[in-house]
């Protein structure tokens, strides 16, 4: 790819990125910044990005639909979450385990049927040690049955815009029908990212749980790289014969957070040492840059015809945050068009111009420059004043 293609390549998307602010989905949708795949992949599939703002770095057969295992509780988790956010659900509340959720085979946290534990128990067990016991109880307390509660799945999966997933269970355990793919894991992560209470849990390297009788089960987190990577906190593993080893790992350095996500690997200790070269390579070669804060002001006026002030100062309309390659924030700068007069009154927030980002000098983005103050319009004597000296 020649210098150009590559500055317009990074300009469209960015141009799409701040026009779809605020919604990781439509910027996680946007082209990749690098056509081809940088490091050495044995993964089916899988995605690099940026958490904040969803942007894409590369990706390998992102939209093929896959089975992911325990990957799928991710979705579990979250409804878990909002649900406790939203105060329907409390971290004290008793559940109590059935035989259907005490029976489940795979990973467990070797729950007593009949017995009532603490939600946040069952919580902590699911995304430390990914208890298929937990996550059915978890599922239960929440819908009645696992069936209903994927329903609910499937209903948040589409309002996040994950269009290629297909929720059967709240565990992931192999069963037909269920899949989803590298895209669709990569919203759902960045969607998990933005509550604080997962990385109380996900963090934890070895924990140990007490059953109301009294025995204790120890649960170690299945995701290596929480231990052996600095900087990651998250999110979750998978594996099952039809899935083979999939991740969903993210980490954070010098104020960005990365996804990695890489799913249908040959073994298990391939997929975290990919998802570590992904990370390696992103942290290395990329920065988050915070360019624009809404109501910064810029240092720029516009003259205000027959306002209580005869100018208006001009302010960032809207945020501005972009991932670029390492030092390509040296070749940023900003311009500012603002109109030869404004009509008084003018409302604080109005928008009056425009603020464009240039990248190289081509310009990669434009925000609204807005009035940073309300102007009025003067009195009666005032204004009769003003249209004298006008007229002079």
């Amino acid at each position: 790819m020649g210098k150009s293609e590559g500055i317009k390549r990074l300009a469209a998307w960015l141009l799409a990125l701040v026009a779809a602010w605020g919604s990781v989905g439509a910027s996680a949708a946007q082209a990749p910044m690098e056509d081809g795949i940088p490091v050495e992949l044995t993964a089916a599939s899988a995605m690099l990005l940026e958490e904040e703002t969803g942007t894409v770095i590369y990706e390998k057969n992102a939209d093929e639909q896959r089975p992911v295992a325990s990957v799928t509780k991710l979705m579990t988790l979250l409804l878990c979450m909002e649900e406790l956010e939203a105060g329907r659900l409390s971290l004290e509340d008793k559940v109590t385990v059935s035989q259907n959720a005490a029976g489940q085979i795979g990973s467990q946290a070797l729950l007593d049927a009949g017995a009532a534990y603490p939600l946040k128990d069952l919580l902590h067990a699911t995304i430390i040690a990914s208890a298929n016991d937990a996550a059915v109880a978890l599922a239960e307390h929440m819908a009645g049955t696992e069936a209903d509660f994927a329903v609910l799945m499937n209903q948040r999966a589409q309002e996040l815009g994950m269009t290629n997933t297909c929720y059967v269970n709240a565990t992931g355990l192999p069963v037909d029908g269920q899949h989803t793919t590298a895209r669709d894991v990569a919203l759902l992560a960045c969607e998990i990212c933005r509550h604080p209470m997962y990385f109380d849990h996900a963090a934890v390297w070895m924990d140990t749980l007490t059953h109301p009788s009294g025995r204790t089960t120890d649960l170690t987190n299945t995701n290596r790289l929480v231990r052996f990577y600095e900087g990651c906190d998250g999110l979750k593993t998978g594996s099952a014969d039809d899935s083979r080893y999939c991740l969903a790992a993210t980490a954070q350095k010098d104020e960005m957070r990365l996804i990695a996500i890489v799913l249908g690997v040959p073994n298990s200790q391939t997929r975290f040492d990919e998802a570590r070269a992904m990370l390696d390579y992103g942290f290395a070669g990329y920065r988050r840059i915070h360019l624009l804060n809404k109501g910064d002001l810029l240092g720029k006026y516009a003259p205000v015809h027959l306002g209580m002030a005869e100018q208006v100062e001009a302010a960032v309309g809207s945020g501005v945050s972009m991932l670029l390659k390492a030092g390509q924030e040296k070749q940023l700068a900003l311009e500012v068009e603002l109109p030869q007069q404004v009509e008084a009154p003018v409302s604080e927030g109005q928008t009056i111009g425009m603020v464009r980002v240039l990248l190289n000098g081509q310009v990669i983005a434009k925000v609204p420059a807005v009035a940073a103050q309300s102007v009025g319009m003067p009195g009666l004597v005032e204004a009769f004043l003003r249209i004298g000296r006008n007229w002079r």
